[in-house]
């Protein structure tokens, strides 16, 4: 069967850099189905693949999975060959944890640093409450870079679910220049030195579309 991901704009879409991300670094061929965001047709265009209304969408013969975390959990069992969880039950149930923090969590930070490839890195004055969330995550990233630095780059050691889950928070660190530990910084340039993830920001510079919230 072949895949196809429905996604959004690449210069703004945080979810759907997600599953893009996994699928390609683990060279899972798929066909990409773009649909700009905030236009008149968007929502009836996505509805045509997914019942939420929302992107990002996997499209695996009938089957149609929607949200990012549930997509991403499909192509590891989908695709056991990529390992997407680590291999110890205790690390496993761990990387859930944080995958599923990352999922619901760090609502001040996403509004306030939306992901925006376009924008020249530089930073911005945030409310207070944007600060716990910037060091939660920093705190997150470096306690695992200690814990697994000497099994890969990483934040479990080789590239995970929990690693497509926090890619698209590394660029916005990046973009906002937020101040973090030294190991949450060797992360936030281990994401932006992939070549998968730099193809999608100078995809995403080279969109036309502009949507005025997120700029």
């Amino acid at each position: 069967m072949s895949l196809s991901l429905v996604i959004g704009n690449k210069n703004y879409s945080s979810w759907s850099f997600r599953p893009w991300f996994y699928l390609k670094h683990h060279g899972i061929e798929f066909d990409e189905i773009r649909i700009p965001l905030y236009q008149e047709e968007s929502k009836a265009k996505i509805l045509q693949y997914s019942p939420s209304g929302k992107v990002p969408v996997l499209l695996d013969g009938e089957l149609r999975i929607w949200d990012s975390l549930a997509i991403l959990e499909y192509l590891a069992e989908r695709f056991p060959q990529t390992q997407g969880w680590p291999d110890d039950f205790a690390e496993r149930a761990l990387a859930r944890s944080l995958a599923a923090e990352m999922h619901a969590g760090f609502t001040a930070l996403r509004t306030y640093c939306g992901m925006n490839c376009r924008r020249p890195p530089a930073a911005k004055h945030l409310p207070e409450g944007v600060q716990p969330d910037i060091d939660r995550i920093g705190e997150i990233w470096q306690q695992c870079r200690r814990r697994h630095g000497k099994d890969g780059p990483w934040l479990f050691g080789r590239f995970g679910i929990i690693d497509a889950m926090f890619a698209p928070v590394a660029f916005r660190f990046h973009s906002y220049q937020l101040v973090t530990n030294p190991e949450a910084q060797a992360y936030v340039q281990t994401v932006l030195n992939d070549p998968d993830a730099q193809a999608w920001i100078e995809a995403g510079k080279h969109e036309s579309e502009v949507i005025s919230a997120f700029e």
